[in-house]
């Protein structure tokens, strides 16, 4: 819990989340492009310099909510015990862990808007595929390491992590576009049937039919 945290922890936490919160609001208001760093840093009262403690850029700040929760789903992964799971069980399990150590709806309502935010600033698009492929690169790896598969040309870890991404993708696109403010329990439920739909996906026949009439050419 916070609290339990020593007093200089917690000072360091409060000033991450009024950096991520001033600058979501700045950002909705005024637009990505309207806010300059020194006015995001002006309205928190603090240095640039401490600015760059917590973040390296404006894109980095406004999309910390969802990288939050890939950087608790690496460290769940990096200590969950597989116990006989297959590796899309244990990458699922990881991932509704990191979801469970959010904070409910304030994360929640803080992803909704950077999201919608993201929808319309490309720099912050780009961002995120960069952040994707290292947080990508970094799951494979702890599989790799965890599992003991040392063949570099060992596909299957890969594709596991790229599958966890596409599912959390679609989950992701399908509670941004609920109407109101989704919580972060829908986020959870749009992501449990995206999961439930994953292996239907790899075994879906591309010349039939809903009603199992082949399709004409």
């Amino acid at each position: 819990m916070t609290n339990a945290l020593p007093l200089r922890e917690r000072k360091k936490l409060r000033t991450r989340q009024a950096l991520i919160d001033t600058a979501l609001d700045l950002f909705t208001e005024r637009g990505f492009g309207g806010v300059t760093l020194d006015e995001l840093c002006d309205a928190v009262d603090v240095s640039k310099r401490t600015f760059f403690r917590y973040f390296a850029s404006k894109e980095d700040v406004a999309m910390a909510p969802t990288q939050d929760l890939w950087l608790a789903f690496l460290a769940d992964l990096g200590t969950r015990d597989p116990d006989g799971r297959t590796v899309p069980a244990m990458l699922q399990e990881s991932l509704y862990a990191a979801l469970a150590r959010m904070t409910a709806d304030d994360w929640a309502a803080r992803v909704l808007r950077s999201r919608r935010l993201a929808g319309r600033t490309p720099s912050m698009d780009a961002h995120g595929l960069h952040f994707c492929q290292r947080t990508s690169r970094a799951a494979v790896d702890t599989l790799r390491r965890r599992l003991d598969l040392a063949d570099p040309d060992d596909l299957r870890p890969r594709l596991a992590v790229d599958a966890l991404v596409a599912v959390f993708h679609c989950a992701m696109d399908a509670w941004v576009s609920r109407p109101g403010t989704p919580t972060r329990d829908d986020l959870v439920a749009h992501l449990r049937v995206a999961c439930a739909a994953l292996p239907g996906s790899l075994t879906l026949a591309a010349g039939l039919r809903a009603g199992g009439v082949a399709a004409s050419v």
